[in-house]
């Protein structure tokens, strides 16, 4: 009885480990954006190596976020053959499209987590880009996702594709001109950056455009279309999360005309709710038995705290606040583009001014807000947590590391030494940190010792 407890145990231990290895999509398993007990530096110095077990440089422009599984990075990016390309960081209301229109190359990188060394690097699409992007913005902004036997990369117009470890194409999908910008100015292009998902043997990805939207699922094995659901939307960059729960399992998507729940495995709408930002672009994250739903842009900037299992229109009426499926909301405070994050018993949004808001996530009652930054900056990547600690990435560079908690505490302000878009991915203890040029691997030198 004794060897068998044991070997449970031991079986437990085993499976805890291998979770905590991969980070297999944006922000991890369903966006959670959390890996507990792993060691998780503090501190930094990227001038004097202090905690950086390894860099290597990244061409191209790219905002796509690393995953990870086992001891496997990936990522992506798309590089222009004009060297004078332009993107520009920081707070600003321009909507401009930019103006490279040269020929660009479209790459998905295999690394070694413990190294950094390229394992394989293969080359997706090669031409001009069929629509233009956001002067912040890239045309490799969708982070890949994988189960730990396919890699599936997204580039938008320029299409679906799936790779096996080994870095074989296994299949492509044209899914057409995805023309995605302003609302209000239909000629302004700033391209796609909802990231695609595996649920089971299926590839989802959210096609919210200026013409056409749906969200369509793929066979994983070999391509072929398995289901596509129509949608009435603006366009939209957030990406789908799927949840398992006791009952059913829910798909939910973030819209400006309906935040929609689906059945991943067929596309049938299980429940809307309507009322939401006019650009829609963090991706719903759960906990608590809630699904949290976010928006920052005007009129409203809504945050939404839904109960699982719903069923219907469940939308609010006038001046209402909860129902019997959402358990409260606000509407005002809601980030506009990083994608919120729970840890324990705290909902946390940061803004794209550098403002973090931390809330009771079972009440919706704030508990503090406060300025991460006394010289503010913009934020564009979404918060992620370990070890009682958020690690906030400010496109000026640093990283801040936050205690989690009721009260504010700022831990360090880490300088990476160029712009940060991405958001961090972690695995085994070590924080891998994507930059305008270069792909960081942080932690203490026992996380990578320790990484298998």
């Amino acid at each position: 009885m004794l060897k068998r407890v044991a070997v449970f145990c031991l079986c437990l231990s085993f499976a805890g480990v291998v979770h905590a290895q991969n980070w297999p999509s944006f922000r991890g398993e369903r966006a959670a954006g959390v890996a507990d007990g792993q060691g998780t530096p503090t501190s930094w110095n990227v001038e004097k190596s202090i905690n950086i077990l390894w860099k290597i440089a990244i061409p191209g422009l790219a905002h796509s976020s690393p995953i990870v599984w086992g001891n496997r990075i990936f990522v992506t990016t798309a590089i222009s053959s004009d060297p004078n390309t332009y993107f520009r960081h920081g707070l600003y209301g321009a909507g401009d499209s930019a103006a490279d229109v040269s020929k660009h190359t479209w790459k998905v990188y295999a690394l070694n987590k413990r190294t950094g060394k390229i394992i394989w690097e293969k080359t997706a699409h090669v031409g001009v880009p069929k629509i233009k992007r956001h002067i912040k913005s890239t045309h490799a902004s969708s982070t890949p996702a994988t189960d730990g036997k396919y890699v599936v990369a997204f580039f938008g117009s320029e299409g679906l594709y799936c790779y096996d470890f080994d870095g074989k194409l296994l299949w492509k999908k044209d899914l057409g001109v995805l023309d995605l910008g302003a609302f209000n100015v239909p000629d302004l292009q700033w391209g796609t950056a909802s990231s695609p998902i595996i649920y089971k043997n299926l590839v989802i990805v959210q096609c919210d455009t200026q013409k056409e939207d749906f969200i369509a699922a793929f066979d994983i094995k070999t391509g072929k279309e398995v289901w596509r659901t129509s949608r009435e939307e603006l366009p939209s960059w957030g990406t789908p999360t799927v949840y398992e729960g006791k009952s059913r399992v829910e798909m939910i998507v973030n819209g400006t005309n309906h935040i929609i729940g689906y059945d991943p495995l067929t596309g049938k709408e299980l429940w809307r709710l309507a009322g939401n930002s006019l650009i829609t672009c963090p991706t719903p994250i759960i906990g608590h038995g809630l699904i949290f739903v976010t928006s920052g842009y005007r009129p409203i900037k809504p945050i939404y705290a839904i109960r699982l299992g719903a069923t219907g229109d469940i939308s609010l009426k006038d001046g209402a606040t909860s129902n019997e499926h959402v358990a409260w909301s606000r509407m005002r405070g809601g980030p506009y583009q990083p994608t919120p994050i729970i840890y324990g018993d705290y909902l946390y949004t940061c803004a794209n001014h550098g403002v973090l808001t931390c809330y009771d996530a079972k009440t919706g009652e704030q508990i503090y807000e406060q300025r991460i930054a006394d010289k503010g900056g913009a934020y564009s990547a979404s918060p992620v947590a370990a070890d009682g600690k958020l690690y906030l990435s400010s496109e000026d560079g640093e990283i801040f590391v936050v205690k989690t908690g009721p009260k504010y505490e700022l831990l360090a302000a880490n300088p990476m030494g160029e712009v940060l878009m991405a958001t961090p991915a972690i695995s085994d203890g070590m924080i891998f940190v994507r930059g305008r040029h270069h792909l960081f691997a942080l932690g203490e030198r026992k996380a990578a010792n320790g990484a298998k």
